[in-house]
């Protein structure tokens, strides 16, 4: 590996160049592929491990804060010898064939490992946002999850916070802790487990795992509200990074330092970066914060001290970065030390956000930073499409990568996108009817989203992404919302107000805006926010595009989306319909002519 002080502009073919063949299709439609055709890739997650502990084995794998503050990292060694011990208990657990694991805890090191043992040993894995367990007393949505997965062990840090949940679940699964398991009956320390001595029983198992086998479940509601169970197999998983490897060459030679907060319950956080990590002898340094009031500073403490080389957020996160990276001394001289790329994904980054981060960064450093995003799901290992060349503007999701199939299809005025590749799901499990429903006849994956050509003569320069499909509405005057356009338009024109926004109208005379606000709009008296919001649809109207793009009212919500009410799909876009669904009471009051504060009208 090459050092990451070898800058990856400075290296001609850290990119690969993006070309592309276009198949038409008798309805309209075609078909885009990569003309480079899949090279090889790794039998199973545990190949990568056992290869960089063999090849790299002191080369920091994780690092974690512990208690005091203080980085604890693990090598590769380290992490192989840790999952070999864990990977022997798991086998003297007899757990059922086919039981996966359960994690109910944020990211963490023993997280990670715990993971890592039972996919190396043939268990599937399987992560559930700690919140369903945190943040509510009702159970029922975990013990839902619970029931789905029928787990053989579920883990958890602390039997203080999470004990009350596993306590009320009827099922019979082990129960580990990293912390006070003699507080809660029957229960194991997973010290305990870490202390077992790997025997030849480990490679058996390991041998025996192939490329079809179950690696993890990933649980996803998408935009139907309806919890999913998601098969990921070692196969999607591995193929998925060879994919981005073979369009991101510099991954084989620029070895990744990164902080990164998204959670492994998400396939954002799991299997795009974790796995990238790990797929390439990279470094994982754990965030404890996030883009949240109170725990942002961490993130920011921890980015002066790791000066990562890549930097994966969502909009989110890069919003809530900048009043820092403009205001606090050295941070940004620290955050863009050593940093070659940014990568966005999951709603579309502001244009405004994209402009102040490249503004701060020329005003920090002489070489460009480059900003990259991807498309994909949690059904797809997750990437289909990713920008592998420099781009100007956000808007562009990427090009399909090696064998990658991404058919567009007229739907409803849009081109809905399908996708068929080795990093596509096999279905959901033990739900027959729900996976025959998710592929065409053609075996093509039905992701629902819709996309078009940024250049409709130059299919290489990439796809733009171009709402769901099934989120347009017609208004009272049977005029058609295209809301995937409108959203981007309106959360320009309200920047830096809007972290994002759902659009609203259906069946009624004018289209409007809920809005979720950024932390600059917080910071505002209300009458200049009432101000400045006017002005935007003032801007918006004056842009023209008739009554369906000039959204005349906008209405402040009440703190950010919230994932766990399915407010966020699995690829970090809003979903409009579950928002709209959640906050019925505030569609009713944006529509209202009764005065309210939150409340602006044109």
């Amino acid at each position: 590996m090459v050092s990451h002080s070898v800058h990856l502009f400075n290296d001609p073919g850290a990119l690969a160049p993006p070309r592309m063949t276009r198949q038409a299709l008798p309805d309209g439609g075609f078909i885009l592929r990569h003309p480079e055709p899949l090279q090889p890739h790794a039998r199973s997650i545990g190949a990568w491990l056992d290869h960089w502990a063999f090849t790299t084995p002191d080369a920091t794998f994780l690092a974690e804060r512990d208690l005091d503050g203080r980085w604890v990292q693990l090598s590769y060694r380290q992490t192989r010898q840790a999952v070999g011990r864990l990977g022997q208990a798991l086998l003297n657990l007899q757990l059922p064939a086919g039981a996966p694991v359960v994690v109910l805890s944020d990211n963490s090191i023993d997280h990670a490992l715990l993971l890592l043992a039972s996919m190396h040993v043939g268990h599937p894995a399987s992560t559930i946002s700690s919140a369903y367990c945190r943040l509510t007393k009702d159970y029922s949505k975990v013990h839902g999850m619970l029931d789905a997965l029928r787990p053989g062990l579920v883990y958890a840090v602390d039997p203080a916070v999470y004990g009350p949940a596993l306590a009320s679940w009827s099922g019979q699964a082990q129960r580990v802790f990293s912390c006070d398991a003699q507080r809660y009956p029957d229960a194991l320390a997973l010290s305990s487990l870490m202390e077992t001595l790997e025997t030849p029983a480990v490679q058996t198992a390991f041998d025996a795992v192939g490329p079809d086998h179950h690696a993890k479940y990933l649980l996803t509601s998408g935009s139907t509200g309806h919890p999913k169970v998601v098969i990921n197999t070692h196969r999607m998983l591995t193929a998925n990074q060879q994919q981005i490897s073979q369009v991101w060459p510099f991954l084989n030679h620029h070895r990744l330092r990164l902080l990164d907060w998204l959670p492994w319950s998400h396939t954002f956080g799991a299997n795009h970066n974790f796995n990238m990590v790990l797929a390439h002898g990279g470094s994982l340094h754990i965030d404890e914060g996030r883009p949240a009031p109170g725990l942002i500073d961490k993130t920011v403490r921890n980015l002066r001290e790791v000066r990562p080389n890549f930097y994966f957020n969502v909009p989110r996160g890069f919003d809530m970065l900048l009043p820092y990276l403009d205001q606090q001394d050295g941070f940004a001289e620290d955050f863009f030390a050593d940093l070659e790329a940014i990568f966005y994904a999951g709603a579309a980054l502001p244009q405004s956000v994209w402009e102040r981060l490249d503004g701060v960064a020329r005003r920090t450093r002489e070489r460009p930073v480059w900003f990259t995003s991807a498309w994909g799901a949690t059904e797809t290992a997750p990437s289909v499409a990713c920008v592998h060349w420099p781009i100007e503007r956000a808007g562009c999701i990427g090009a399909p990568m090696p064998g990658v199939e991404l058919k567009f299809v007229p739907n409803a005025g849009k081109l809905e996108l399908r996708v068929r590749g080795p990093n596509v799901f096999p279905g959901y499990r033990d739900a027959p009817e729900l996976t025959a429903k998710a592929f065409d006849a053609e075996g093509y994956y039905l992701i629902g989203d819709a996309g078009r050509l940024v250049d409709p003569e130059h299919p290489e320069c990439g796809v733009a992404f171009d709402g769901r499909v099934a989120e347009d509405f017609k208004l009272m005057s049977g005029t058609w919302v295209s809301v995937g356009t409108l959203r981007v338009r309106a959360v320009t024109a309200l920047a830096p107000l809007a972290a994002d926004v759902v659009v609203t109208g259906h069946d009624r005379e004018e289209v409007g805006l809920l809005v979720f606000p950024s932390p600059a709009a917080r910071e505002l008296a209300p009458d200049l926010l009432a101000e400045r919001l006017r002005a935007a649809l003032q801007a918006l109207r004056g842009e023209g595009g008739g009554s369906s793009q000039s959204p005349t009212r906008v209405r402040m919500l009440d703190g950010p989306p919230s994932v766990d009410a399915g407010e966020i799909t699995d690829k970090g876009y809003i979903n409009q319909g579950a928002v709209l669904r959640r906050r019925a009471s505030d569609v009713i009051a944006l529509y209202s002519n009764v005065p309210d504060a939150q409340t602006i009208r044109l």
